[in-house]
């Protein structure tokens, strides 16, 4: 009996899925794969298994990450300091062959391999492959080394994967014109691959619960912003510190072209699905 139960809950499940499946059905959702999630193994084989599954149902997942905690392990090994202004990687010509080796060469095709355990189809690159992300140095106040500011962003590399039903796997590294590398955060890099691309939706994971009225409680979670709301949210305090930067890659999405963008708490397991298959959603959208 206890069965035949469970089976019912599992079929109502699918059918209430299924209005969210039908908007998300050919439609691209990019998704910026980070935090607690990318080095925790059971919350790692959630989302690996999350976007095989949405990529079976229809969904056009791009797949964009980072890979921080690496860059500063394999940092730590050959004896380089691990040094951040306004919460940027410093970049100098040593660091930035370590992020590219690290991001591209290992975090790439990790994730690759993830994906292709769940029986997905999976395909690495990176910002320099196929002339994908053109960049130039980053330019403020402060030098940052070879941080860079995307220029441009050719999407037909990502199309082609996606037309073939490959979920591209993207690790965030560019380059000018004249072959130099640069390092791109991995938001600003998902938030404009999404705009390019002109995608469904961008989903930013994150350590957090979202966007909270009172950052010591997590009760106080706002779960949608008008990104008109955004100025006077940051005049209150209500966005403020590390949030600024995320917050500020989901309004110039939304206002590039993307239907909407969600700050995710990739802590949850299957929260993707969670986000995208039900109607209260998981975390902060701006719309």
């Amino acid at each position: 009996m206890a069965e035949a139960v469970s089976n019912q809950i599992r079929a109502q499940v699918l059918n209430d899925a299924l209005p969210y499946i039908q908007r998300y059905n050919n439609k691209i959702v990019v998704i910026k794969y980070g935090g607690n999630a990318m080095t925790n193994e059971m919350l790692k084989d959630a989302v690996m298994s999350d976007i095989v599954l949405l990529s079976l149902v229809g969904v056009k997942v791009v797949l964009v990450h980072g890979g921080g905690p690496e860059i500063n392990d394999m940092l730590n090994r050959v004896g380089i300091e691990s040094k951040f202004i306004n919460g940027l990687r410093y970049t100098d010509a040593a660091t930035v062959d370590i992020v590219k080796m690290v991001l591209s060469g290992k975090v790439n095709k990790e994730l690759v391999a993830h994906l292709t355990s769940h029986k997905g189809k999976a395909l690495g690159m990176c910002g320099i492959d196929g002339g994908m992300i053109t960049a130039h140095k980053l330019e403020g106040e402060v030098d940052l080394g070879f941080v860079g500011e995307i220029v441009d962003v050719n999407t037909q590399p990502i199309l082609d994967a996606l037309k073939d039903d490959y979920v591209p796997v993207i690790a965030t590294v560019a380059c000018d014109e004249e072959g130099q590398t640069y390092n791109i955060n991995a938001d600003t890099a998902a938030a404009r691959i999404a705009s390019e691309l002109g995608a469904e939706n961008l989903i930013l994971m994150t350590d957090i619960v979202g966007l909270l009225k009172d950052k010591d409680d997590p009760t106080t979670l706002i779960p949608t912003v008008h990104v008109s709301d955004v100025p006077f949210m940051k005049r209150q305090g209500i966005i403020s510190g590390g949030m600024i930067p995320k917050i500020d890659c989901c309004v110039e999405a939304v206002r590039r072209g993307v239907k909407k963008t969600c700050i995710i708490d990739g802590r949850v397991p299957h929260s993707i699905l969670i986000e995208l298959l039900s109607n209260e959603g998981i975390g902060t959208q701006f719309v």
